[in-house]
Formats: C-alpha cells, sequence, structure tokens
C-alpha cells in the first residue's frame, strides 16, 4: 500500500488532563491504534502475531485535543529499511493537524529478539508512500 492510511480515534473521558485537553502520553497511544490497524489490515498481520518493536519515536505537538474533537490519525509509510521500517503520522482533529510524529519499527525474530530482515510478502505490502505525506 502507498497512500495514507487513517483511523478514526474517540476521545474518552480518561484521555483527559485536569485542563480538558488529551494528554501528550495518549497521543502515542492513538498512534499505536492507528499503526495495529494498519499492520492487520494492509500487512495482513494479526496483533498478536505482529513482530515489530519501535526503536524511535517523535512526535510534534501543534494544538491540543480536547473532549469535542474528532480525531483522526493518518499514517504512511515513509522509508522500507532491510530490517525497519519508518511510519510518518498525522493526528488531525477536526480538520487541523494537533500533532506531527514519526516511528521507526525494527522487525525482529520473536524467539530471539534480534532484528530480522523483512520478510518479502511483508515489504511488498508496506511500500513507501509516493504523493503522501503532511497536510499543508
Amino acid at each position: 500500500m502507498n497512500e495514507e492510511f487513517t483511523v478514526d480515534i474517540p476521545v474518552r473521558y480518561r484521555d483527559l488532563d485536569p485542563l480538558g485537553h488529551v494528554n501528550n502520553a495518549v497521543y502515542v497511544s492513538y498512534l499505536e491504534t492507528a499503526r495495529v490497524d494498519y499492520l492487520e489490515a494492509v500487512a495482513d498481520i494479526a496483533a498478536e502475531d505482529i513482530s515489530f518493536v519501535i526503536a524511535n519515536l517523535e512526535i510534534d505537538y501543534e494544538r491540543p485535543i480536547t473532549k469535542g474533537d474528532d480525531p483522526t490519525v493518518a499514517l504512511w509509510i515513509a522509508e522500507l529499511g532491510e530490517t525497519s521500517c519508518t511510519m510518518d503520522y498525522e493526528i488531525r482533529a477536526d480538520g487541523t493537524v494537533a500533532a506531527t510524529a514519526e516511528t521507526t519499527m525494527v522487525h525482529v525474530d520473536p524467539d530471539t529478539g534480534r532484528a530480522t530482515p523483512l520478510p518479502d510478502e511483508l515489504r511488498a505490502r508496506m511500500q513507501p508512500s509516493e504523493n503522501v505525506g503532511p497536510s499543508a
């Protein structure tokens, strides 16, 4: 898949801080929800069989998300390495960008925990996106 993948995320009461904003750490949970949905839907990997670990996470907060917002996480594959995959994300709320993020995941052997090359069939499903990127 070489296009944007999106997932709608409901704001739950427990996501909110005392100021009524979604807590900064919850944004990372929103990314995880979208990433797992992507791996299930596009890469055809059941959640219990995901063999990636996050090696790096970067996030930039643009604006708060509140209880009344309807967030959507958009993600796309930015780069495929031999054993890794870089995903870029936008968390959008009511048409504006609330945060941008990037994760680098490493494919690991579940038995040894060591990095292992991405299988060809997985690589074919997770092609880097063209003409997809941050909203203007």
